[in-house]
């Protein structure tokens, strides 16, 4: 799941080689497919609001280093600073940080599911907001088919709810308020225009949103005395090591430069193509086994996700103005 939404800049498509535009859909595919099992391997042994600041600590830092060896613009007025901090701690302070706490509790594969109806949420909460934009008959098919799929994922475990666990729960809560801050997360980061001629630009906003999300994670953690749960064994630091590497940075420079050579609806693919990297994963890494229920759920969210796209974007190639829509909360 990029880390953050890029900047509210316009990118119009240009000219790449074949080439790196198919290296570049396989690392957003791939990686961002794989955070979540990643995230699970790394929830062993790191507790939600450290391991979420610090991967993006170290991320954010490293990019905007990147940034400033390319002379960059990195310091912007206090507003666009205000917003680059909103949409850091609405993305990846609220929704990374509960898809690592329900993590904990739930297998990859199912998190991947739950977060990949954030575009339904974006699409449900645009609707109601001054100029929104309506869904066509087919979005409408595609929101009413996705919640059909998370009712079925869910039932499930609302079952074991209702015989008295509570665990499962407070994981289910959790990943629903994650993807609802990933939908507020991106609908700021569309609507919001960055002042000072053509904005910033979309790697200088991201690190700054990973850096400033990553530092205030450590800081609320270390206030609620998270740091005697960290237990810095190999599979943690290599999981660690993956997150800020695979996502954060190849992840996410990838979307970024197919935001920038391909149109927007193209890009979004990775929406349903992340869910069915993370549950293959999960069965073939972490020996996970989804039941019949999840296996339906994944193919109505899959299908729903796609139906939405295309319907609000098919017709939009290269806008940008869709390039804050996050389907997962992972990477």
């Amino acid at each position: 799941m990029a880390d953050s939404a890029p900047s509210t800049q316009v990118l119009q498509p240009k000219a790449a080689p074949r080439l790196t535009i198919v290296l570049a859909f396989a690392s957003v595919y791939f990686f961002w497919g794989s955070t979540y099992t990643a995230i699970r391997v790394a929830t062993a042994y790191l507790p939600a609001l450290l391991l979420a600041g610090i991967r993006f600590t170290i991320a954010g830092t490293i990019l905007l280093g990147w940034c400033h060896r390319r002379g960059l613009r990195l310091l912007w007025p206090g507003k666009t600073m205000l917003v680059f901090s909103v949409v850091g701690l609405l993305l990846l302070g609220g929704g990374n940080v509960s898809l690592i706490y329900a993590e904990k509790t739930v297998p990859s594969g199912l998190a991947s599911l739950v977060y990949a109806v954030t575009p339904l949420n974006v699409a449900l909460i645009e609707m109601f907001l001054p100029r929104g934009e309506p869904l066509p008959r087919r979005g409408w098919l595609g929101m009413l088919l996705g919640f059909v799929g998370l009712a079925v994922l869910v039932w499930p475990s609302m079952q074991s709810v209702l015989a008295g666990s509570r665990i499962l729960l407070w994981a289910f809560a959790a990943m629903l308020g994650g993807t609802l801050s990933w939908a507020v997360g991106s609908l700021v980061a569309r609507h919001t225009r960055v002042e000072t001629g053509k904005g910033a630009n979309s790697f200088v906003a991201a690190s700054w949103q990973m850096l400033i999300a990553g530092v205030f994670t450590i800081l609320l953690g270390t206030a609620l005395g998270e740091w005697p749960s960290v237990h810095m064994k190999a599979p943690a630091a290599f999981s660690l090591a993956y997150l800020v590497v695979c996502g954060s940075l190849l992840g996410y420079t990838g979307f970024i430069y197919l935001l920038e050579h391909v149109p927007a609806a193209k890009v979004l693919s990775y929406n349903y193509v992340n869910p069915v990297i993370a549950v293959l994963l999960g069965m073939v890494l972490l020996g996970e086994r989804p039941g019949p229920a999840e296996f339906a759920g994944m193919a109505a969210i899959v299908l729903a996700v796609f139906l939405l796209t295309t319907a609000k974007m098919g017709e939009q190639p290269g806008s940008g103005k869709e390039s804050g829509v996050r389907a997962g909360g992972a990477d």
